[in-house]
Order: C-alpha cells, then sequence, then structure tokens
C-alpha cells in the first residue's frame, strides 16, 4: 500500500503535463526493472505465477531452487515492487508459491529435530496446506481458498489433508484481517470487498438469461486471454534476432513494456478513457458498487461519488468507458504477466470479469430503466450483482475452477447472487475447458515442466493404447552377480537415478531397484580412499620387509661405499633446489640428496603401477549388495495395461516411472515422457519408437528395511558360485537419447 500512494507526485503536478506525465510512467518503470534485476540475479526461479511449478512439486516431481530461502527473499521483495508500480498483474500465485516456500523451509528446520517431518509424504502434504494458506490470505476467503487449491495443484486430493488445509487457512485469513483492523484501515473484520445487495429480491428470473451469457461469452473470453498469453511468449521466443536481443538486455522488455502500459493509462492522455487513474483495488471497489451509474446511457444524469469519478467523461457515456477499459485492459493484462517479475493473473482477470458484469448490468439498467415490477413493488436492476457474476465466470474460465464462486462469495460477504454465479461459472468452465488449457497448464506447456496433463474428451483412440506400445524396451539394469566393471560401466554410460535389479542376463526376473547413489556408494566402497590407504601400507611393510633383508646381506659394502661419498661430497650454491622434487637444500649432501629423490620417483612410480593393477583387480570382482539398500517392490504394470489406467495410476500415486514386466520378466520401463507423448498424440497404436525413460526425479532414495532385503541377498549369497555373466550393452540410439 505504501509503493501504491506514489501518485501523490502526480497529482502535486497539475500544472505541467509533462513533468506530469514524466512522474507518472517514471515510478512504475524503475520499480518494474528493479524487481525485475533483482529476481534475475539473486533467484530467477521466483519468476513468474509459481503455481505451476508448485502444481508439478505436488505431482511428485522435485524442482531444485523452486523451495529455497534465496527464492523466498527474490520472491517477496520482487512481488512487494511489482505490486507496488500498479501494473495489471496478480498476486495469488506468488502467494501460493510464498506459503508453500514457507511450509518447505520449516520442514527443512523441524527435519533437524527427526521424526515424522524427515517424511517425503509429510513435506508434500505440508505444502498442499500451504497451497490453500496462499489463497486463503490474499483474498481473506479460507473455504475459497481451501477448494480452490485442491483444483489447481491436485489431480487426486487426500481427505486427510481437507481439515489441515481450512485449519491452516482460516488462520491465515484471521490475521490478514486482524492487522487490517490493527493498522485502522478497517473498524472490525469484514469482507474484504463488502457490498450490500438487497436480500429480499436479489434478482428476478428474467435476468437469468443475462447471467448465462455473461458465462458463455466469459467462457470465449477465458479461453482468449490463454491463448493471447501464450501467444506473446511463443512469438518473442520465435523471433531469434529479438530473442538474442533480449537474452543480452534483460531488463529492456520489462522496462519497455511497463513504459507503453503507463502511457496508455496515463489519465490526461488515454487513460481518461478508461478510468486509468484508479488501481485495481479501487477499479474493483467500483465496479462492485451497488448503485445504478447510468440511466438509458446519458452521461449527464450519472451521479458519482468518490472514486467513481473516474469513470465519468464528458465526451463518451460509461459504455465507450467500460468496453475500452475491457479491451485494453485485456491485452494489456495478457502482456505484462509475460514480464520477468513474480506475478500472476488472477486479480486482472477478476477486474477485467468485473468490467464486463457491470457492463452487462448497466445495459439492462438501460433496457429496463423502470425496474422489474413484481407484486406492485418496483425492484431496480442491479449492476454490481452482474460485477460479481462476471468476476467469478471470468476467473473461473482462465484457471478452469469453480471455486472462484466461493471465493467471490467471501470476498463481497453476500450470497444473494449465489444461484446466478454458480450457472455463470460452470457454463464458463465448459466453453474454456473445450477451447483451451488453463491457464496455469498453458505455462507449464510453455516450460516444458514434467507434468503428466490430463486424458482430453473425444479422444476414444487414446484408451486402445497399451503400456507396450508406448514404453521402452532398451532397459539399463544391473544383475544379481555382476562385477564392480559392470556397475561402473552403467554409471558412466547413463543417467537414471534409479536401475532396474534383475536376477541374470538370461532369466531377467526382476527382483527389485536400486537408486543410483546407492550404487556410487558401492563403487565408493570399493574403490574409495580408506581401502587404498590400507593397501598402500600393506605393501609399504612388505617392501620394508624385503628391504630389511637384502641390507642385511650388503651392510659391510653399503657402508664402504656411504663413507666414500660423504669424503667426497659435491658441493652446490645455498639457493640450489632439487631438479625432481624442487625442494631447496643446502651444499652438505647434495650428492645423497639427489640419490635420495631418485629412489622416491622411481618408487612412487611402481607404486602407481601397482594401484592402478589393484583398481583393475577390484573391478572384476562381485558386487556385495549386502551394503546397498534395495526397494524389493518397484511399481510394476504388465504389458497390456491400457493408457486410460496407466494413467489413472501414475496421477493417483505420484509415479515418475514404472517397470513393465512379463511373468516377472523385465521387459520395459515407462516413464512420465512416454506417457505424456503419447497422451498428446505424438504415439499411434501401432507403437512408436522412443527416447530412453527420464531419470527419477526424487533427490531421496528408496529406502528399504533389511528384513525385505534379506532373501534378495539369501538369493545373491546362491549365485556367487555362478560364473559373471556379460552384462547388457547399451545400444547407440539409447546413447544418443540420453
Amino acid at each position: 500500500m505504501f509503493l501504491l500512494q506514489w501518485k501523490w507526485m502526480y497529482g502535486g503536478l497539475d500544472s505541467n503535463v509533462f513533468l506530469q506525465y514524466l512522474a507518472w510512467v517514471t515510478y512504475p518503470v524503475v520499480l518494474i526493472t528493479f524487481s525485475a534485476g533483482f529476481t534475475q540475479i539473486l533467484a530467477p526461479q521466483a519468476v513468474g505465477s509459481g503455481i505451476p511449478e508448485m502444481k508439478t512439486i505436488l505431482r511428485g516431481v522435485v524442482l531444485k531452487e523452486y523451495l529455497t530461502f534465496k527464492t523466498f527473499v527474490a520472491k517477496v521483495i520482487g512481488l512487494t515492487c511489482a505490486l507496488g508500480s500498479g501494473m495489471p498483474l496478480g498476486k495469488e500465485g506468488p502467494f501460493v508459491h510464498i506459503a508453500s516456500l514457507c511450509a518447505a523451509l520449516l520442514s527443512k528446520f523441524m527435519s533437524l529435530f527427526g521424526g515424522i517431518y524427515e517424511n517425503e509424504s509429510r513435506n508434500i502434504e505440508m505444502l498442499a496446506a500451504a497451497c490453500a494458506v496462499g489463497v486463503g490470505c490474499c483474498f481473506a476467503a479460507p473455504i475459497g481458498g481451501v477448494l480452490f487449491s485442491i483444483e489447481v495443484t491436485s489431480t487426486f486430493f487426500a481427505v486427510r489433508n481437507y481439515w489441515r488445509g481450512f485449519f491452516a487457512a482460516t488462520f491465515s485469513a484471521f490475521i490478514f484481517r486482524v492487522l487490517a483492523v490493527w493498522n485502522r484501515d478497517e473498524e472490525t473484520i469484514t469482507a474484504l470487498f463488502k457490498t450490500s445487495f438487497r436480500l429480499d429480491f436479489p434478482f428476478d428470473l428474467q435476468e437469468l438469461p443475462a447471467f448465462a451469457v455473461i458465462g458463455i461469452a466469459n467462457g470465449f473470453g477465458g479461453a482468449l486471454f490463454v491463448y493471447l498469453n501464450r501467444l506473446i511468449v511463443q512469438f518473442m521466443r520465435k523471433q531469434k534476432a529479438i530473442n538474442r536481443f533480449l537474452m543480452k538486455k534483460r531488463l529492456l522488455y520489462p522496462a519497455l513494456v511497463t513504459l507503453l502500459i503507463s502511457t496508455l493509462t496515463f489519465p490526461p492522455g488515454f487513460g481518461q478513457f478508461m478510468a486509468g487513474k484508479l488501481t485495481q483495488k479501487e477499479s474493483l471497489v467500483t465496479l462492485l458498487d451497488n448503485r445504478t451509474w447510468a440511466k438509458q446511457g446519458i452521461a449527464e444524469e450519472f451521479d458519482y461519488i468518490g472514486h467513481s469519478e473516474a469513470w465519468k467523461h464528458p465526451q463518451v457515456n460509461v459504455f465507450v468507458t467500460l468496453v475500452l477499459f475491457i479491451v485494453m485492459k485485456f491485452w494489456m493484462s495478457a502482456l505484462a504477466t509475460t514480464i520477468p517479475v513474480p506475478c500472476g493473473a488472477f486479480m486482472p482477470v477478476f477486474v477485467i470479469g468485473a468490467a464486463f458484469g457491470r457492463l452487462v448490468g448497466e445495459s439492462m439498467a438501460a433496457w429496463f430503466p423502470d425496474g422489474i415490477h413484481t407484486d406492485g413493488t418496483i425492484y431496480p436492476i442491479v449492476p454490481g450483482g452482474y460485477a460479481v457474476v462476471g468476476a467469478a465466470a471470468l476467473s473461473g474460465a482462465v484457471t478452469h475452477t469453480v471455486s472462484t464462486a466461493v471465493i467471490v462469495f467471501e470476498l463481497t460477504g453476500q450470497i444473494s447472487h449465489i444461484l446466478p454465479v454458480m450457472i455463470a461459472v460452470i457454463l464458463a468452465n465448459a466453453v474454456a475447458q473445450s477451447l483451451q488449457p488453463s491457464l496455469y497448464d498453458s505455462i507449464i506447456r510453455i516450460k516444458k515442466l514434467p507434468y503428466l496433463p490430463e486424458l482430453g474428451w473425444g479422444h476414444h483412440e487414446k484408451y486402445n493404447i497399451r503400456v507396450e506400445d508406448i514404453m521402452v524396451r532398451d532397459v539399463r539394469y544391473i544383475t544379481l552377480n555382476c562385477s564392480y566393471r559392470d556397475l561402473h560401466n552403467v554409471l558412466l554410460t547413463g543417467h537414471l537415478k534409479t536401475l532396474a535389479l534383475v536376477e541374470s542376463t538370461e532369466s531377467m526376473i526382476l527382483l527389485g531397484s536400486i537408486e543410483r547413489a546407492q550404487l556410487q556408494a558401492l563403487l565408493s566402497l570399493q574403490l574409495g580412499r580408506p581401502r587404498r590407504l590400507a593397501y598402500i601400507r600393506e605393501r609399504a611393510v612388505e617392501d620394508k620387509k624385503r628391504l630389511s633383508v637384502v641390507s642385511n646381506d650388503s651392510s659391510e659394502n653399503s657402508s664402504h661405499r656411504a663413507s666414500q661419498e660423504v669424503r667426497f661430497q659435491v658441493r652446490g650454491h645455498s639457493g640450489q633446489r632439487c631438479k625432481k622434487c624442487f625442494q631447496p637444500f643446502k651444499a652438505h649432501y647434495f650428492q645423497s640428496h639427489r640419490k635420495k629423490c631418485l629412489q622416491n620417483v622411481t618408487a612412487e612410480f611402481c607404486m602407481s603401477s601397482k594401484i592402478t593393477e589393484w583398481e583393475e583387480k577390484q573391478l572384476d570382482e562381485q558386487v556385495n549388495f549386502n551394503n546397498c539398500k534395495i526397494d524389493p517392490a518397484p511399481f510394476q504394470l504388465v504389458e497390456r495395461t491400457s493408457l486410460h489406467k496407466t494413467h489413472t495410476i501414475f496421477s493417483l500415486l505420484g509415479l515418475d516411472h514404472a517397470f513393465v514386466t512379463s511373468i516377472g520378466r523385465l521387459i520395459g520401463v515407462v516413464s512420465l515422457k512416454e506417457l505424456r507423448k503419447a497422451i498428446e498424440g505424438s504415439v499411434t497404436v501401432k507403437g512408436a519408437k522412443v527416447r530412453p525413460p527420464l531419470a527419477s526425479f526424487r533427490d531421496s532414495g528408496t529406502s528399504s528395511s533389511e528384513n525385505e532385503a534379506t532373501e534378495l541377498h539369501k538369493l545373491w549369497d546362491r549365485h556367487k558360485s555362478m560364473p559373471l555373466p556379460r552384462e547388457h550393452t547399451p545400444s547407440e540410439s539409447d546413447e544418443k537419447s540420453q
């Protein structure tokens, strides 16, 4: 709120229009440029909404650096400057990200004390509750916040998290409104945008078709907004010359966009036709006003009070002002949300929807100037109710959610228009979902985040695709009786974080899976520094014993030769250094030092060759899996599992890959990548050659108790006597795809 008070500079320079313009455009340009630069330097992951990333993280994918303290600092400071600039940017998505960052950092802190906070599933549950907190404290709408977070971030929701989300969201909304009372912005805890629509006759049945029109029109508008936002981003990326230039001048694009939007909203200029001097909150307050602005569209009959004066213009009526506001704010918001600063799009879309609803409401008031006659009583049209319906419908269409209706009820403090709001939101969702993905899914596609899309409507041919059509058949695996050399080669040739463990190359019976970190630990244990030093010490003891025997046999000859060397010393300069070891020495014993140095170099050369020989022997030994954590029950699918069932299982359990078996034999693997390609239509029923599976995105290894792996270890003991099989050699296509 403090940063938004910069408009006092504009008001204090009313005598000079040019200075007013400079003050109007300079402040937002400076704030946006600082926000973009600060975020880019400290944590580029803080750019944007944050909801698409949280949606991907809650899906089970680990996105590095998105839940760190640096990202938290960059998000908070960058968002503060972006909102203070007055640009058409939202705060809901960043609030969700900030709440999730707090939850992640709190979980990390509590994990120091051990216990349940070390559990990965517990952390996911805390993130789910944090998403509800972000929406709840943004609009003081705890119920709508919980429902919105479930719709936006979760494909399948665990009911046990329901009360946790409500508990956290309620307290966040309570504290948010209490702070407003402490700051004396409010007298008591009330709705954020309180309205006082009449309750005895809020609307007539004859108005329901108008509400339905608002829903359908906003459905098309929401799809158009998502398409326009994606079109702008793709256009900037396809223009190679512009893209390279903007990559070098990273702050130029946000500065130019801010300058353009600020210029068009300059109140003495074009902004006078679109209430340019109002902030988003002020615009929403006026749009939800209970009074009717127009009476048959004649501007002179308006009765404007307070911020409503911004909508008054002597030359044009309110309908022209509202149309220009909707059109200009529509493309400005789509353009502004592409700026690389922490920002969301929910609030600008909410305001645009309220303006469209207000336009329809004012039109209805002009068409029915006498209102609606019922039982001898005249009830005038309430355009503010239409604005509520429009705000819920457009925001619901853009986000593909129905919970925006509940958010609207909590924002306004009334449920008088519950029926028209629900009708409009459902119709808007039906239209928007049939045309475009949600704004968050669109951003996921633009950023190419590893998220599993939903199965589309009407694609019946995809239900005939089976796992065997899309799985990767060339699977990297390790055998139960493989050598450390085979293990070393597998780790060098691939980057998979989870490898299958099979009984043998001939049988291919799947026994479990092992994380890459565990295999690396096995190699380190076999060839690590402790064993290397132990071998060097053993060799040193053996050499010492051998030299002691040799020295006893030639003691007399060596003593005679040593006395001669001392008698005929070669003197050198005091600052001279040895050419082999580069150590300084004095003139005394120069010849003795030179001989000793040569002996050391020869000994080191011999030792290095012996260590190399020792390493080769160690690599040829059979792997001991007793020192390794094995997951004896990795998730498996059969080859005839349908694509629909596979999609459901992956979404429900949050899987990133699954092994495909046939009567216990490993025949392939399917990951999010192959599943996503199949859903998007790049794989036919006959099958297509696809890349090897993506690595598991989980950082922590899959742990299993010693009891679970006992049978595997026994089986390994039975195979100790078997000859070493030849390890599977990865194909050339596999290497290229990696």
